[in-house]
């Protein structure tokens, strides 16, 4: 139970005797949580760290391509080892280089179409199981911030939090008026560090936006852009006390679902108090069973839950990981953490209509042209790579009927198409991408026989149908629709031929063919021309350089030496050009 303000004041008095009795708190005092949680960052030791980080990376990733780099020899299981330790390597990193980084990383593990998988999924591994920070920094936040003392409060407010995590950590408490609740205050200094960090961040994002190799097809401003505005939603208690409003608002005709009410007269931009709702973590399969609570029903509860954020509500739980949910006595499920979530918007229902039409037609083009229209895909001049690459999804991974699909798996095929590819997928497909993939295995841990797909398919019929008109009425206006464009397109036909061949007679149509190979052999040949031309000139200056030497012209041996330095400078240049360009094609 509580600690009440008698006892509280003894223990306070006593703190250091009391505390250090906890593991937990004890690691307060050691030198990995200094680091953690002090309140002043020095942006200098900072930006040396954090580039010492990415320098070390980047000479890392230029090894890999170098052959001679391997002892032994190369081979790929080499490099495939070699990353895989890298990734390992980068992971650690990270936790060391603090909140930022963890957050960072965390939302990096879900961006498998730009980054390869090695790295993926060793940052899905990223805890931010942290050090706490001291119970005087608590009250000293919450002071400020609310204006009165723990003890003006809180009738009781355990010192030693519950959980902690790189953004803050949890204090169980009661209220004056005897309600229960939990206590989520923010990490010290941490607007500070995001703000120092993220600054840094952003010249390493410009130069990955300017390297010839790294940047070509890539918008990592708009990456980084994209993290800014996620990190600062995300440590704004006030906002997550909203999004907890929303998200309970629509969930309270269900009685299935249970969502923390947010007690506003104690949140702050750095202190959030929610109701206390204890239950039993959803991956605690062996507690679950024990209350004797029926884990298929709650796998399919999840997926359900899951369907009705994303598909009716359109604003969902961007991060449901089994911390994140938890089951009540009863069996109803219990959300907790609102900080990350996603929202759809109100044009992405029609183009995800256009394209399960183009899947279920098996038609790239229209998928094409939806992904296009929904952000996922980057057009560009030549879109025959991308459209291979989605008919021969449609092609090799989709004859499965509906509910025998899997979402790991096609999601896995698609990053896997995607990587390499003009791909750009949002952060709220990714997310989503990502939460599927999560519910998908905790409800296969829930219960083996579970399939995602399965109970997607009513949601999927309810968009499909528009969820008015009987199922199949939506696929005949679809094909009715169709009919009068080819109809039509028919009908205009001649026409438009006979305006193209008038165009191409006055000349007003030029037609212009290009060889890309040819085009390719014509630009090396060029260069090694040229490469021919600076080998001369250099050996015709180093020779007429030592004859002037040799006849004590000291001067003008000299100037003849430069010129043949400048010389090499130009070769060396051409050939690194060569190796490139040799690289991208």
């Amino acid at each position: 139970m509580f600690t009440n303000y008698k006892t509280h004041v003894n223990l306070k008095q006593d703190r250091k005797h009391k505390v250090s009795k906890s593991p937990f708190i004890e690691k307060v005092y050691n030198d990995k949580s200094y680091r953690w949680n002090r309140e002043n960052y020095s942006r200098n030791r900072r930006f040396i760290d954090i580039w010492a980080f990415f320098l070390t990376l980047l000479t890392q990733l230029w090894l890999n391509n170098k052959k001679w780099s391997y002892t032994g020899g190369y081979t790929e299981a080499k490099q495939a080892a070699r990353r895989k330790a890298q990734a390992i390597w980068i992971r650690e990193t990270f936790l060391d280089l603090g909140p930022t980084f963890i957050k960072v990383g965390q939302l990096f593990s879900t961006r498998a179409d730009l980054f390869p998988s090695e790295y993926v999924e060793e940052l899905t591994k990223l805890q931010d199981k942290v050090p706490a920070f001291s119970y005087e920094q608590v009250e000293q936040i919450i002071k400020q911030d609310l204006g009165k003392s723990v003890t003006e409060l809180f009738v009781a407010f355990e010192p030693i939090p519950l959980a902690a995590a790189s953004l803050g950590q949890v204090h169980k408490a009661q209220l004056l008026s005897g309600e229960e609740v939990v206590v989520k205050v923010q990490r010290p200094g941490l607007k500070k560090l995001f703000t120092i960090d993220l600054q840094i961040l952003k010249g390493i994002a410009r130069y990955f936006q300017n390297h010839p190799d790294w940047g070509r097809g890539r918008d990592w401003m708009g990456i980084y852009a994209e993290c800014c505005r996620i990190l600062w939603e995300e440590i704004d208690y006030l906002n997550e006390g909203r999004n907890a409003d929303i998200f309970r608002r629509n969930f309270r005709i269900y009685n299935w679902v249970h969502v923390p009410r947010i007690y506003w007269r104690y949140t702050s931009p750095r202190v959030l108090s929610l109701e206390y709702l204890p239950g039993i973590k959803i991956s605690n399969y062996e507690a679950l069973e024990a209350a004797g609570l029926d884990r298929k029903l709650i796998a399919t509860l999840g997926a359900k839950a899951y369907l009705q954020q994303l598909l009716n509500d359109g604003f969902f739980h961007a991060d449901p990981h089994p911390g994140n949910i938890a089951v009540s006595p009863e069996g109803a499920l219990i959300f907790y953490d609102f900080g990350m979530m996603g929202k759809i918007k109100s044009n992405v229902r029609e183009q995800l209509m256009e394209t399960l039409f183009g899947i279920a037609q098996k038609d790239g083009n229209r998928v094409i042209a939806s992904l296009v229209e929904l952000g996922a895909l980057s057009p560009v001049d030549d879109m025959g790579p991308v459209r291979r690459s989605i008919q021969y999804m449609l092609d090799n991974f989709m004859d499965k009927p509906f509910e025998e699909q899997s979402v790991s798996t096609i999601s896995d095929d698609l990053y896997e198409i995607a990587y390499g590819q003009p791909f750009r997928f949002p952060a709220t497909f990714t997310f989503v991408m990502r939460a599927f993939s999560t519910l998908e295995g905790v409800g296969k841990g829930l219960d083996p026989d579970f399939n995602f797909m399965e109970v997607a398919k009513p949601f999927a019929l309810q968009i499909m149908t528009n969820g008015k008109t009987p199922e199949g009425n939506s696929f005949i206006n679809e094909l009715g629709r169709q009919a009068a464009q080819v109809g039509s397109t028919a009908f205009s036909l001649p026409r438009r031929i006979e305006d193209t061949i008038d165009k191409l007679e006055r000349g007003d149509i030029r037609l212009r063919v290009r060889s890309i190979e040819s085009d390719r052999l014509l630009r090396r040949l060029s260069s090694i021309q040229l490469g021919t031309n600076y080998t001369l000139l250099i050996s015709a200056f180093t020779l007429s350089a030592t004859i002037l030497l040799v006849n004590d012209r000291v001067g003008l041996a000299v100037v003849v030496a430069l010129a043949a330095a400048a010389a090499v400078f130009a070769l060396i240049r051409l050939l690194r050009r060569l190796d490139r360009f040799d690289r991208m094609f």
